[in-house]
Order: structure tokens, then sequence, then C-alpha cells
């Protein structure tokens, strides 16, 4: 293939199978606040103490500052949205409700730090072979836009089920296949041979999850099924690398160029998109929803509300709309 070399049908089945499991943890975690501490504390710690010091140590494909750092930075977001959404007094704090967007961007800034450091790195750096170029320097770019196009920073809220979940009315399908597609391009460009599982297969567990059992909560979703997904690499880095199921990048400089070019794309027409609704609407992308009077916003924003409560805030949403059918 251009972007691997040879995947068996074993590789596709489990594929699917990586996907499913992060889909049923991310489900197990969003029932019950019990099930979500015992999986981002107990299990962390046991990990922390007994295994990672010894399979993600210096000189394996895990071992390097990036994955411990992404590790603890994904645990904490896990454990941070489960305080906003089992803690009632946190929801209508504005600072908390910046949590979420700042954790976020924060990550991106961590994957975009990095594609600019494998612009300079070429073959086998701490277990993981590079090929660095001018597409880590354009998918950097491209993560820097997907910050600037993070809108609605305080009008997160919490689904009035059973289930508490936290809902991003903003965070709509454009938005979301971007940053897809920009992550997809970091992992790829900087542990390309990870990218198969670590890269499409981790971001279609959650995006699935958002799209298909709930829609607003892709963020939870994401920073869940990452959680998971990090601390099993990190228990079993050669499930990746060594592994019968391991898949290799084809490391193809017009294979690394095509994915970020598409990825840098998506992310201008994003830009463009959340610029012009900026300027037409007036709207503060820290303060206001810019992408209200959508379908895709005001969706979610219906299905989670609690109708007499929070009615002002769906009324606000119809006032100023405007024709946008198509998002």
């Amino acid at each position: 293939m251009f972007l691997f070399q040879n995947i068996t049908a074993i590789d596709w089945v489990m594929w699917i199978a990586v996907i499913a499991a992060l889909m049923l943890l991310n489900e197990a975690a969003r029932a019950n606040k019990w099930v979500g501490l015992t999986l981002f504390v107990a299990v962390p710690i046991i990990l922390t103490i007994f295994v990672w010091p010894r399979t993600a140590g210096a000189g394996s494909s895990t071992g390097t500052w990036f994955h411990w750092v992404k590790v603890y930075s994904a645990l904490a977001g896990c454990l941070g949205f489960m305080a906003l959404r089992f803690i009632p007094k946190l929801q209508n704090n504005k600072w908390m409700l910046m949590f979420p967007p700042i954790i976020l961007s924060v990550n991106i800034m961590e994957a975009v730090f990095r594609d600019f450091q494998v612009y300079g790195l070429h073959g086998m750096v701490d277990g993981v072979f590079m090929n660095g170029g001018a597409w880590n320097i354009m998918n950097g770019i491209a993560g820097i836009i997907n910050i600037i196009t993070i809108t609605g920073w305080m009008g997160i809220i919490v689904s009035r089920d059973k289930q508490k979940d936290m809902i991003w009315p903003d965070q709509i399908w454009p938005w979301i296949i971007a940053y897809d597609l920009w992550n997809f391009a970091y992992v790829y460009n900087c542990v390309g041979d990870h990218s198969f599982y670590a890269g499409a297969a981790l971001l279609l567990s959650c995006t699935f999850a958002a799209f298909f059992i709930k829609k607003g909560s892709w963020l939870q979703a994401r920073a869940q099924t990452l959680a998971f997904w990090m601390m099993f690499t990190m228990s079993f880095p050669a499930f990746v690398t060594d592994s019968q199921f391991a898949v290799q990048s084809s490391h193809n400089s017009t294979a690394l160029m095509t994915v970020s070019a598409i990825a840098l794309l998506a992310n201008v027409l994003v830009l463009v998109l959340h610029v012009y609704r900026v300027i037409k609407l007036h709207r503060n992308p820290l303060k206001d929803s810019v992408y209200a009077g959508t379908k895709a916003h005001d969706k979610v924003l219906e299905d989670n509300l609690n109708k007499e409560k929070d009615s002002d805030k769906l009324n606000s949403t119809d006032s100023d709309s405007v024709d946008s059918s198509l998002i």
C-alpha cells in the first residue's frame, strides 16, 4: 500500500478489534464514575509503579518524553472531565469550563512541538524510524490552525441523562475531521510504524463514538480512548513494533507529504469557515458559540439540555441563527 507496507487479513481483524475494544472501554468509563476512577486512577498507579519502568524505559519505542507526558496529560484530561461531569458546582464555574479547551490545546501543542523536532531527525531514534522533512513543518502549522479554530470555550455543558457526559456543542464535525486528519498526519510523521493503530484505529474509535453513540461528546471520548491506548502501548510497546500484528509505515516521502498536505488543507478550510462566521455573526470564539444556528450545533444542544432550566441558552441559539443547513 501507499501508506503502509504489507497489511494481512489478520492485521485488519486486529485493527477492527482495537477500535471495538477502545469503544467498549469508553462506554464503560462514561457509564459509571466508579469504573472511571478505577480505570483512570487505580490502574495507572499500578502501571506506573510495577510495569512502565520496565516496558517504557530508555531505548524502547515508548520511552521518550513525549509518551510519558502524553499518557499523564490524557489521564489528567479524563479526571478533569470527570470532575466537571460529576461535581455540580463546577459546571457553572467559567474557569472549570475553560479546562477542557485548554488541555486540548496543550495536547495539540505537544504534538506540534514534536513534529517540528522530528523535522531534523532521520533514521532510528528511540526505537522508532524517523524520516523528517518539510511535511513535519506543514503539519505543525496545521496543528496551530487547529488550536486557533477551537471555539465555544465556555459553552461546554453536562448532559442531563444518567451518564452525565461532557458535551461540547460547538465542536462540530468539520473541526473534528480536520483534527483527525491533522492527528493522523502527526502520528504518521513522528511514529509512523505505530500509525496503523495509534493513528487510524485510535482516531476512529472516538470519532465513531461521538458521531454514532453520543453526539457532542467527542473530546470526552478522545481523552478516554487516548488514555486507554497510551496505557496499553506503554505496557506492550512491542504490539505495534515487533508482534505478528505490527504494520510498518512505508516511510515514503511522497506519502508523508500527501497526508500532511491533506491535513493542512482541511484545517485551512475550517479556518476560512471559522473566520467567516466570526466576522459575519460578530462572534467572540472564546465566549460565544461560533456555530450556533447550524444543525450540527443546535441538535446537540437540544438533545442534552434540560428544556426548562436551560431554555434561555437554547433560545439564544435561535435568535441569531443563519442558514447553515450543510453543517
